[in-house]
């Protein structure tokens, strides 16, 4: 989830460049999901796959997949490999197939734990990527477009928070099978987000609520969740619609940057100590530590005084360690634990995405780690777009593309290393920012992929809806990294921070995960989406999520914005009592007519 959208700084309405970066880069992400015959809305079902004791829609595709665990074991590989809603789209491993044809029956719950252990380290993958790589290329790039920091955070900073969250929705929505997921994950998470994670800053550390933003954050989501409940109560989305989406949000970001100037000019043009509704901001000194992941970052104290000219060879292996031994010794053992699984990720990470960190002298320039970048990165995204599909494709039928990627980044990467220097950047250092957002953003696509693959796969192993599952494990793993780093800035005394960043950070990521997944799916015969929830669980969590932004809307201003343990105690009972309703919803338990 994104904590970005919190910003207060002040100055102009340029929240649209972001958006359309957003919109061109998941473009290429996605590719065009072919076309449909006009006048046919392309049909994206929510909710079940097959309602438990209901009969299993075939869609024109045959038998749905989620049959296979209804036949005798003997028949799954046959089942699976014959029919052609079991194929799986994108992705590099077909998760269907190597579980039911792969592993013998009895080995069903090996497979499963295979499958959730690379699931747990696909969320690794997501975490990293975006923390150290994503969003500090994207703080380049606004650094040099000259963005204010309010400006940059509801924008850039909110794109690259919630990478992880975005990305997952638009795959998932990418194919009808998976829209459940889709819609799971991103209400499942606004609840998530907005009663366990705010109810816990809440209990860690009572404080006094920034009242306007908080407000004007609710009101916007509020808003929000209400016109996707209509969009799935019409049951389609027209292309209006999903542009009033994105629309929604530059009208958000232009309000925020609005107040945030008349509020500077009401108080004088310098930037005021915090007031009793503004969001305090640490100073300088009070700053975490960078989470760039190049090889400044690591034993940053122990440069040495006196700067010395080193070789090539030697800063290509510094920059290539993610591990600094002296702070691994300072470090208790969990972390270390945690440390051992994310280097691969980070080294693999390092050898193909740069990073620029305008706060350096150098801005982190690594001339010969760079110089490679320029042959690994373009070679990384011809090879994870579409799954290699591009990167794979032989011009004339002689030639590999990946083969001219190669031999024409190798070039540049000669002609950069010949004329520059290890000691300072050349001027033309900000493309690679532009360069690893995009290798960044690659990676993610490319993790978010297998991460919906895998839930699909587990849902027909264990016959759970796409909706349950994206309320669940895809929301939960999107949201566990904010929750963490919100805890931990209301314990070191910045709750008010924290609070606006769970009303303020989701905002972007419904309104371009909704808007931007169903646009991309469209095409230029066929400019509507058919929404099907055609599960009560939908229902449940929409109603669920509106009815917990009433509550807080209600009762925060009803205690004078002086929120203590006692609200943070009810938005997590609230929380345990929807997650109870959900799964006894889901298990057939609850029986109510369908809406």
């Amino acid at each position: 989830m994104g904590q970005g959208a919190v910003g207060q700084g002040a100055v102009g309405p340029v929240g649209a460049l972001s958006l359309a970066g957003a919109l061109s880069v998941a473009g290429v992400l996605v590719g065009d999901s072919g076309a449909q015959p006009a006048g046919t809305p392309l049909p994206l079902d929510l909710g079940h796959t097959v309602p438990p004791g209901g009969d299993a829609p075939s869609h024109g595709r045959g038998l749905d997949c989620w049959e296979v665990r209804k036949r005798n074991s003997s028949e799954w590989c046959r089942f699976v490999r014959s029919n052609p809603d079991c194929r799986l789209e994108g992705g590099f491993l077909d998760y269907i197939e190597g579980v039911f044809c792969v592993f013998p029956p009895r080995l069903l719950p090996l497979a499963v734990t295979l499958y959730a252990l690379w699931l747990l380290y696909l969320f690794i993958v997501l975490g990293v990527t975006a923390e150290k790589f994503f969003c500090p290329n994207l703080s380049a790039i606004s650094t040099n477009l000259k963005l204010s920091h309010n400006v940059a955070g509801v924008t850039f900073l909110a794109f690259g928070n919630g990478a992880p969250d975005v990305f997952s929705a638009v795959v998932a929505f990418s194919d009808p099978r998976t829209a459940g997921l889709a819609i799971g994950a991103i209400f499942g998470a606004g609840v998530f987000v907005t009663t366990v994670v705010a109810g816990g800053i809440a209990l860690v550390k009572p404080f006094t609520a920034a009242s306007r933003p908080f407000l004007r954050d609710v009101i916007f989501y509020m808003v929000a969740v209400f016109l996707t409940f209509m969009v799935l109560y019409f049951g389609r989305i027209t292309l209006g619609e999903a542009l009033g989406y994105l629309g929604l949000y530059i009208f958000y970001v232009f309000t925020v940057v609005l107040c945030t100037w008349i509020h500077r000019r009401q108080r004088g043009e310098g930037l005021p100590p915090p007031g009793p509704w503004e969001p305090e901001m640490p100073t300088d000194a009070e700053e975490p530590e960078s989470s760039g992941t190049n090889s400044g970052d690591y034993g940053e104290e122990y440069r040495p005084l006196l700067p010395s000219r080193e070789t090539s060879l030697r800063i290509l292996t510094t920059a290539l360690r993610p591990l600094d031994y002296r702070k691994w010794r300072r470090k208790p053992w969990y972390w270390r634990v945690f440390k051992v699984f994310k280097v691969p990720v980070e080294l693999v990470l390092l050898l193909t995405v740069p990073v620029v960190d305008p706060d350096k002298d150098d801005q982190n320039w690594k001339r010969p780690l760079n110089c490679l970048h320029v042959l690994t990165s373009p070679l990384l995204c011809v090879l994870t777009l579409k799954s290699g599909t591009y990167g794979l494709y032989q011009i004339q039928g002689i030639f590999p593309v990946w083969g001219l990627i190669s031999l024409v980044g190798s070039v540049l990467a000669i002609i950069i290393f010949l004329t520059t220097s290890n000691e300072e950047p050349p001027k033309y250092h900000c493309v690679f920012a532009f360069l690893g957002f995009l290798a960044s953003a690659m990676w993610i696509n490319a993790a978010a992929t297998e991460l919906v693959n895998i839930l699909r796969t587990l849902g027909i192993i264990f016959q759970l809806s796409n909706t349950v599952l994206g309320l669940t494990l895809l929301a939960w793993g999107n949201s566990i990294g904010d929750t963490f780093s919100d805890l931990t800035m209301a314990r070191q005394g910045y709750p008010r921070m924290a609070f606006s960043a769970c009303f303020g950070g989701i905002i972007f990521n419904i309104l371009v995960g909704v808007g931007l997944g169903c646009l991309l799916q469209m095409t230029s015969s066929q400019l509507v989406v058919k929404l099907e929830p055609d599960s009560l669980l939908v229902w449940i969590l929409a109603g669920a999520l509106g009815l917990s932004l009433v509550f807080s809307f209600v009762s925060v201003p009803a205690q004078c914005f002086q929120l203590g343990k006692a609200y943070g105690v009810c938005l997590i009972l609230y929380y345990l009592a929807f997650l109870c309703v959900a799964l006894l919803t889901e298990f057939r338990v609850i029986r109510l007519s369908a809406v």
